[in-house]
C-alpha cells in the first residue's frame, strides 16, 4: 500500500513531485477506500461512470462492473461483465444499462474481435443491457450507428415513455462504408421503455453544415463530429463539445436538437466534455490536448492550454470568461489533461470535482467565473505502468467517486466548510452528461432532478 501523504495546494516543482503510485491530497479531502478492478477485466482499463441508487456502474475497456456503493466505506464488487469494445461510456436508466461502443467489432456479440471498419459486416454502435438483476446483468439488444458511439448522453421524454440517447461519433474515413465523410452529424437513438428492445435510430441531424472548425492550427483533429454532449433537459439546452468547436443545443424536441450557439477557441486542441452550472447560465468546457496520453500539466505547457474554459450564456450566446487549470504540476511521464468531472450541489456555488487523469481528482469553485480557484485535491505520482490517472471524478450523495485506469475505483470525501452542505443533496440516479437541477423543497430538503 502506498503511503498517504497530505500537502498544500501550492504549484509543485519537479521535485515536489510524489513517488510512484504515492497517494497525495489536500488537508480537507479523504481517501475512504479502494476496490481494485475485478480479475475478469484487471487487463484493461477502467473508464466512466453512471449511478442509480445504491449501485456504481463502472465502464471498462473490457466491459463494466456493478458496485454496492450502500456503505461506501465497504464498496464492493457485485457483478462484471466481459463484453469487449472501447469506450464501454455508459448511463442508466430504471433497468436499461446503455453502453457505447467504438471500436470496430466483427459483430455485436460480446464474444466479438476487433475487425476494421472498412468490412462493411462490422459493427459499433449501442449495447444494451438489462440490469434488473445486479448479480447477472443481461444483455438484450444492440443499435448500430455511423462511426460507432464514442460517447452518448441520455435523454429523458418523461411523458412519452422514451429515452433518447444523443451518440458523439467521428474520424469518419471514405474506406469506411458506415462512417463516411462528411459526418459532422450525431446519432439519436429512441428506446421505448415499455419495450427497449425495438431501440433505433430516428435521427441523424447534422452539427456542422459548414463543416464545422477544421483549419484551426494546434487542433488534435479538425471537426467531424461531436466528441461528448451534455443535455439539461429541463431547460431545454445541451451543450456540445465538437472537438474543434463548442456549441449550445435546443433540445425541447428531443428528436430535432437546434444548434443555437457556436464558439471556437485559439488555446483549444480538442473540445472534450461540458458541464453547465446549477442556474444554466455557465458551460464549463475541457480541451483533452494530447488526446489524454500527453504530458499537458507541466509547466512547459502552461496555464491556459489542456485546461477548462468558463464560458457564461449571455443572451443565448457563449462569451468566455477564464481558464482553469490544476495549479500542481505533473511529471513529464504523466498524461494529464483535463478530463470528466461533475458539479458539487453547494446552494448559491460554482463548484465541481474533476478528474485529470494522473492530475488526479480535482475540486474547484467556478462561481467568480473570471476567477476560478482550486479549494482541494487528491492524486496518486506517476503510474508504475507509464500511463494511468483517474477517467472521470463524480459526486454523488455525499461521496466523491473516481474511477482509475488501472488502480480499480476509488471512494474519496471532501470535509470543507465551502461543499457541507451538498450532504443535504440526495439523488436517485446520477448520469453526468444528463444534468437536473438540485433546489429547495422547504425544510432543509433538496432534491435534485434529471427527468423534469
Amino acid at each position: 500500500m502506498a503511503a498517504a501523504m497530505v500537502l498544500s495546494a501550492i504549484p509543485a516543482q519537479a521535485a515536489d513531485i510524489p513517488g510512484t503510485d504515492q497517494i497525495v491530497m489536500s488537508p480537507n479531502v479523504q481517501h475512504v477506500t479502494n476496490v481494485p478492478k475485478p480479475a475478469s477485466i484487471a487487463a484493461t482499463i477502467n473508464t466512466d461512470i453512471a449511478f442509480q441508487g445504491n449501485y456504481a456502474y463502472v465502464g471498462n475497456y473490457g466491459g463494466f462492473s456493478i458496485y454496492d456503493i450502500k456503505n461506501p466505506k465497504k464498496t464492493s464488487v457485485v457483478s462484471s461483465v466481459v463484453c469487449p469494445g472501447s469506450q464501454m461510456d455508459l448511463s442508466v436508466y430504471g433497468d436499461l444499462l446503455f453502453a457505447s461502443v467504438d471500436s470496430s467489432r466483427n459483430n455485436d456479440s460480446c464474444s466479438s474481435t476487433t475487425q476494421s471498419a472498412s468490412v462493411k459486416e462490422s459493427w459499433e454502435g449501442i449495447r444494451i443491457f438489462d440490469v434488473s438483476d445486479k448479480a447477472n446483468p443481461k444483455y438484450i439488444k444492440s443499435v448500430e450507428t455511423n462511426c460507432g458511439s464514442h460517447t452518448h448522453t441520455l435523454v429523458p421524454d418523461k411523458k412519452r415513455g422514451n429515452v433518447y440517447l444523443y451518440v458523439s461519433s467521428y474520424n469518419p474515413a471514405a474506406n469506411f462504408p458506415d462512417c463516411l465523410p462528411p459526418h459532422d452529424k450525431i446519432s439519436i437513438v429512441k428506446v421505448p421503455l415499455r419495450n427497449p428492445t425495438s431501440a433505433s435510430v430516428v435521427a441523424t441531424p447534422v452539427v456542422f453544415p459548414d463543416g464545422g472548425n477544421e483549419s484551426q492550427p494546434g487542433l488534435l483533429a479538425p471537426t467531424s463530429g461531436c466528441h461528448d454532449i451534455t443535455a439539461y433537459v429541463e431547460k431545454g439546452v445541451a451543450a456540445g463539445a465538437c472537438m474543434g468547436d463548442g456549441v449550445l443545443f435546443d433540445i425541447r424536441n428531443p428528436e430535432s436538437p437546434k444548434v443555437t450557439a457556436r464558439v471556437t477557441d485559439p488555446n483549444f486542441a480538442f473540445w472534450h466534455s461540458a458541464t453547465f452550472n446549477n442556474a444554466g447560465t455557465k458551460v464549463v468546457f475541457t480541451d483533452e490536448l494530447g488526446g489524454g496520453g500527453a504530458a499537458t500539466c507541466n509547466e512547459a505547457t502552461g496555464p491556459n492550454r489542456g485546461a477548462d474554459a468558463i464560458y457564461d450564456i449571455v443572451n443565448g450566446q457563449l462569451v468566455f470568461k477564464n481558464y482553469y487549470k490544476i495549479p500542481r504540476y505533473q511529471a513529464d511521464s504523466e498524461n494529464c489533461v483535463a478530463h470528466n468531472g461533475s458539479l458539487i450541489p453547494v446552494k448559491g456555488r460554482d463548484i465541481m470535482v474533476q478528474a485529470w487523469y494522473q492530475g488526479g481528482a480535482s475540486i474547484w469553485d467556478f462561481t467568480d467565473s473570471a476567477h476560478p480557484a482550486e479549494i482541494g485535491y487528491f492524486e496518486r505520482g506517476p503510474a508504475a505502468e507509464g500511463s494511468g490517472g483517474f477517467w472521470s471524478a463524480y459526486y454523488y450523495n455525499g461521496y466523491i467517486y473516481a474511477s482509475d485506469f488501472n488502480r480499480g475505483f476509488d471512494v474519496i470525501k471532501i470535509n470543507d466548510r465551502r461543499t457541507d452542505s451538498a450532504g443535504k443533496v440526495r439523488v436517485d440516479r446520477l448520469n453526468t452528461q444528463t444534468q437536473g437541477s438540485y433546489r429547495d423543497r422547504g425544510h432543509g430538503d433538496w432534491i435534485w432532478s434529471d427527468e423534469e
